[in-house]
C-alpha cells in the first residue's frame, strides 16, 4: 500500500483498513479467553461440607453455592448431576480465628484510662478435588488457604458476613484459576 502524506497527515480510509486487517489477524492467531476448558461441557460441583475443628453453621453452604455460580456465571460450562466432562468436590479443613497483634493505636476510655487496639486473623482452608474426565493430565487435588485480618472489636455476626466473604472469594478465585486460566 502506498500512503501519501500530505500536509503531515495520513490517508485516514487505507490506515484503518491496515489497522483493522492487522488486528484480524493478530486475533486468528492467539485466543484472548485463555481458558483451558476447551471442550468440556458439564460440570458437577458438590456439597464442601464443613470439617473444621470450630464450624461455621453457614460456611458450607455458602462456599459451595458461591463455587458453583462462579464456575456456571463465567463459563460456558452447564451444570449436571449425572456423567460430568469436569467434577469438584472437597471438604473445609480448617476455620480459625486467631490474634494477630496488639497494634500501638490507643483508644481512650470513658473511665480515662486507655486500651491498645488488636486484631485477628480469620483464616479458612479447603480441600480440592478436580476431576477432568476429557483431559485426565488436568486433574489434581490441591490445599488452598486464605485469610482475613480484622479488628478485634467485630461481633460474631459481623466476621461471618464480611470477612469470611473476603477470605472464600479469594480461595474461590485461586480454585477457579488452577481450572479455567490454566496459569
Amino acid at each position: 500500500m502506498n500512503f501519501k502524506i500530505k500536509n503531515n497527515k495520513i490517508n485516514r480510509p487505507k490506515f484503518a483498513w491496515l489497522l483493522l486487517l492487522c488486528l484480524g489477524v493478530l486475533n486468528s492467531c492467539y485466543s484472548f479467553t485463555g481458558s483451558s476448558l476447551t471442550d468440556e461441557k458439564t460440570v458437577q460441583i458438590n456439597e464442601f461440607p464443613n470439617n473444621a475443628a470450630l464450624v461455621n453453621p453457614t460456611l458450607s453452604q455458602q462456599f459451595s453455592t458461591d463455587i458453583q455460580n462462579r464456575f456456571l456465571q463465567r463459563t460456558t460450562l452447564k451444570g449436571t448431576k449425572e456423567n460430568p466432562d469436569i467434577l469438584i468436590e472437597g471438604e473445609i479443613t480448617d476455620y480459625s480465628i486467631t490474634p494477630t497483634t496488639i497494634s500501638s493505636t490507643t483508644v481512650s476510655t470513658n473511665a480515662g484510662g486507655t486500651i491498645q487496639e488488636s486484631q485477628n486473623k480469620l483464616t479458612i482452608t479447603v480441600k480440592v478435588h478436580y476431576e477432568n474426565k476429557l483431559h485426565p493430565d488436568f486433574s489434581f487435588d490441591r490445599t488452598y488457604s486464605d485469610e482475613a485480618v480484622f479488628n478485634s472489636n467485630l461481633s460474631q455476626s459481623e466476621i461471618e458476613t464480611s470477612q469470611v466473604k473476603i477470605a472464600t472469594d479469594r480461595i474461590i478465585n485461586k480454585i477457579f484459576n488452577d481450572i479455567v486460566a490454566n496459569w
